[in-house]
């Protein structure tokens, strides 16, 4: 089978291999052990492979560079335009050689792929959508697009949409679905730490407006100035690092507030044994890794209502829901805080739930989906 994938995922390339986002360079090497070719049509750096990028593993790997389309800007715009010919003919072409074809979505490669996957109704496809599939949610034009052709019984066909959350009044073409990081023999049986005397709270995800580390970091200041021993250990880079630097500096919570830029998974793991909370007060999420690892390891998750998170959380039973006012909810991590027999419960809810999501599980899935 050549399984032929269509991402914006950046790439680089060192010596003989190829490099990607770690979690999805990590998930697609799952997908691989069931597939005996691999073609990959994605844009391409030059930059060095870094902490968080991870090597593809497959013998038969073919990948085809095509620039990056980039709608966010004016220049961006005209300069897609002029490039959108060479990656629409090199597309097509990927999938024409294609037994079974694979888009990522949502992303403008993705959106290019749901057009020309249009053309090639009886091959086998799939899509991986990892944004938010909640159908009330506003979105740009662009993923609102994407979703309407891949769910569309008429435009797509042959096709399995994986989307995170089971949504009601959908086309035969979605199917819930999830991610995991850890194996089955992974699992522990965590003793978390007293909230006293330090309180240790977690975010993990890219510096950037969409993922809200700055709430994060409001959230942890206002504890400390209610007399709280909170510390709040920030992994991840991104456009916004230097203004969360100048609000530390400013508000001299150097010693309360670290940021750790890109770390490898073991590094986050063992942060994660250690915190009390994982905190995530995105804008929009699809499936929130850093929740569920997070849970995977009894941390006790404070996340924004989007998506399938009040789902992930139980709907508030196994961790908190934040309402996106300062003072609502520094008031809700109060009485959890005031109550560690509340805490520890929320705790062990959430590890066995999140230890249901093993490696285990995701790749029998994939197996499942790629040779029934």
């Amino acid at each position: 089978m050549n399984f032929t994938i269509i991402t914006h995922v950046l790439h680089k390339k060192e010596e003989t291999h190829l490099y990607g986002y770690g979690p999805y360079v990590w998930e697609m090497n799952i997908w691989f052990k069931y597939v005996d070719q691999v073609s990959i049509v994605a844009p391409l750096l030059k930059d060095k492979v870094g902490n968080i990028d991870l090597a593809y593993q497959h013998p038969e790997l073919n990948f085809q560079e095509v620039p990056a389309l980039a709608l966010t800007t004016p220049v961006g715009i005209l300069r897609s335009l002029l490039f959108l010919p060479l990656v629409s003919w090199r597309t097509y072409k990927a999938m024409q050689t294609a037994d079974h074809i694979h888009l990522r979505c949502p992303g403008n490669m993705g959106l290019l792929g749901c057009l020309v996957q249009i053309l090639f109704p009886n091959k086998t496809k799939t899509a991986k959508y990892a944004g938010n599939w909640d159908p009330k949610s506003k979105q740009p034009l662009a993923y609102r697009i994407q979703k309407y052709i891949l769910s569309n019984t008429f435009l797509t066909k042959n096709m399995q949409v994986l989307v995170y959350g089971d949504w009601e009044n959908q086309s035969k073409n979605i199917k819930p679905f999830f991610t995991a990081t850890y194996s089955v023999s992974e699992k522990e049986s965590i003793e978390k730490p007293s909230l006293d005397p330090v309180i240790e709270l977690i975010f993990v995800g890219s510096l950037v407006k969409g993922k809200n580390p700055m709430y994060a970091i409001r959230l942890a200041e206002k504890l400390i100035k209610k007399g709280k021993n909170v510390v709040l250990n920030i992994y991840g880079e991104g456009v916004e690092k230097e203004i969360l630097r100048d609000y530390i500096k400013v508000n001299q919570l150097e010693n309360h507030v670290l940021l750790h830029g890109n770390q490898n998974q073991d590094i986050i793991k063992k942060a994660y044994k250690k915190s009390h909370f994982v905190v995530l007060p995105s804008k929009s999420e699809g499936w929130p890794k850093a929740i569920a690892e997070g849970m995977f390891w009894g941390c006790v998750p404070v996340a924004t209502k989007v998506s399938c998170v009040p789902f992930m959380l139980d709907y508030g039973n196994r961790g908190i829901l934040l309402d996106m006012d300062l003072e609502k909810d520094v008031i809700q991590l109060e009485e959890i805080l005031e109550n560690e027999k509340a805490f520890f419960s929320k705790s062990k809810l959430a590890l066995e739930w999140s230890q249901n999501y093993t490696t285990t599980v995701f790749e029998t899935e994939i197996k499942k989906i790629l040779t029934e």
